[in-house]
């Protein structure tokens, strides 16, 4: 099986997969996880994305509020998460592995030059055989620059650092269809509208996903070039389990053949505005191009050099997206502009495409 012959794996562990309904750390399930990484780790990079760090907080804290302000859940998850790194720590030493723990927030993943460092953090963790374990800086995050769930952000991981496959462990065996006997959507290699209609939008006392963050990651994942696998979390040894019996729904990746940068480009989470062509323009990126300041007819969104972007055709559909060149106010200025008086037009010398071919990949 693909798990067994991968390199590089993350895993996901959702709040209800470390934490019990009391607000306790799942020993006796996070040492069957442990047994089943030394079972299938030989020559493998593991990498754990682990959830749960607030629910430590509250229990440690005695609070049961369901409903906590950001600034107050972000001082409980710099207590719990202190707990949860702890508990994995003593866990693992017991089967003398090492862990290190890293803390991302969206800045380090979407901002390429950060993005690279985090992948030297990692790699140099495998160099010293531990195990990285990861969550989002919750005690630093806002609602407007936050992950939002951990299936995204590992995903995110999974593609900086290459991994084979990210497995997603939840609360249920997989994605079902909606016969009456609730089959496992088995394979998916497209998600199209029949697989957006199977989304439930239910959550669980702890987590903040669901289905629908578990396909965004599923997106992220094929189109960089990675398996995933959603399984269930609730048995014991759950890498086992799921080889055993045979149930996930594994998601298929799109994508092999591309450069790491281009990886990034096309897995970032978000896009900062939108740059509408003309026909000529589309027709030269389908032919492997860079975009020029001639073929523009509008943008949307405000942006700064460098931050990515989509290209969309003059039917609005998405054709690309790459990191630009310009800023939102000077590609304004040029737009519809040969290249050649891009200088005498902004005043200074600049590079002579919008979206450089090496900067961009098609949808």
């Amino acid at each position: 099986m693909l798990i067994e012959k991968s390199k590089k794996i993350v895993l996901k562990l959702g709040s209800s997969t470390v934490v019990d309904k009391k607000g306790d750390f799942k020993k006796k399930w996070v040492t069957s996880l442990i047994k089943d990484i030394r079972k299938y780790g030989k020559n493998k990079n593991f990498v754990i994305v682990s959830s749960g760090a607030i629910a430590l907080g509250q229990k440690y804290l005695k609070i049961k509020k369901k409903k906590i302000k950001l600034e107050m859940s972000q001082a409980i998850a710099a207590i719990g998460q202190i707990h949860l790194a702890g508990e994995f720590q003593k866990l693992f030493d017991k089967f003398r592995i090492k862990t290190g723990q890293i803390l991302i927030s969206p800045d380090d993943t979407e901002q390429r030059r950060r993005a690279i460092n985090v992948r030297r953090t990692f790699d140099n963790l495998f160099k010293l055989n531990a195990i990285p374990i990861v969550n989002e800086n919750d005690s630093t995050a806002t609602t407007e620059i936050k992950y939002g769930d951990n299936d995204r952000l590992a995903a995110r991981v999974a593609q900086i650092i290459g991994a084979d496959c990210l497995i997603i462990f939840s609360d249920v065996d997989g994605l079902y269809d909606k016969s009456k006997s609730k089959k496992i959507v088995k394979k998916i290699e497209n998600i199209d509208d029949k697989i957006t209609s199977l989304i439930e939008k239910t959550k669980n006392n702890y987590g903040s996903g669901g289905i629908v963050t578990k396909l965004d990651a599923a997106k992220i994942c094929m189109n960089s070039g990675s398996h995933m696998f959603i399984a269930n979390g609730k048995k014991d040894y759950p890498i086992s389990s799921m080889i055993k019996k045979n149930k996930f729904t594994h998601f298929f990746p799109k994508i092999s053949s591309l450069d790491a940068k281009k990886k990034w480009i096309i897995g970032s989470l978000n896009s900062s505005g939108t740059i509408k062509i003309d026909s000529g323009a589309s027709k030269a990126l389908r032919n492997g191009k860079s975009l020029l300041a001639a073929g523009v007819i509008k943008i949307d969104g405000i942006f700064n050099k460098g931050e990515n972007v989509f290209i969309i055709d003059q039917n609005n559909n998405q054709l690309a997206r790459g990191l630009s060149s310009f800023s939102s106010e000077e590609i304004n200025k040029i737009k519809g502009k040969q290249s050649k008086d891009i200088e005498k037009i902004l005043g200074y010398l600049s590079k002579s495409e919008i979206i450089h071919k090496d900067d961009m990949v098609l949808l």
